[in-house]
């Protein structure tokens, strides 16, 4: 399914407060090649039992006279895990797990996305490095499950869906900060 499609029936409360739950945020990514914006994005969905992001702070330790040593934050790395069952038709999971991503290198496994709160729209776009950890695995007369991990290329950005067409036909390395 296209992000185009699963928020066509969606109406944003962009001033939301409340408990959000897990199933609150969107991954898409654009694994085609062709997408011309966020909105042809495939979208993590059927058979996912878990995408969960991560973030690890990069720090470096300084010593300063009279004031001993301190932590100084450099950086951060977002980090995306995709587990699920295996479901052979739904087009993210093939696309996600076909040969050309699982044994792909360098540029090949660089792809855009997009990681949102699907209530208020607000969340994060930029580029992911996939690597597919497990595919298929489990015991036999299991499900066959797949894991993928995602990792961002650089500090993400500041991303508010909307359904205007200028959001929609965006590039990923686009400013996305208007509502």
């Amino acid at each position: 399914m296209k992000l185009s499609e699963l928020m066509a029936e969606v109406e944003l409360q962009p001033d939301f407060e409340g408990v959000v739950t897990a199933d609150d945020y969107v991954l898409a990514i654009g694994l085609a090649g062709s997408e011309t914006g966020p909105g042809d994005y495939l979208v993590a969905q059927e058979g996912i039992s878990e995408h969960s992001g991560a973030m690890s702070a990069q720090t470096a330790e300084n010593t300063y006279i009279r004031g001993g040593t301190q932590s100084t934050k450099t950086g951060t790395t977002r980090t995306i895990n995709v587990t699920g069952d295996r479901y052979v038709g739904d087009a993210f999971q093939d696309a996600l797990t076909a040969h050309a991503l699982k044994f792909g290198t360098g540029q090949a496994v660089i792809k855009p996305y997009v990681y949102f709160n699907i209530i208020t729209g607000k969340g994060e776009q930029g580029l992911v490095s996939i690597v597919i950890d497990e595919d298929p695995s489990g015991a036999a007369g299991n499900n066959a499950g797949f894991k993928a991990t995602l990792t961002a290329k650089g500090t993400p950005k500041e991303y508010n869906y909307t359904q205007s067409l200028s959001t929609m036909n965006s590039k990923p390395d686009a400013e996305e900060s208007q509502t």
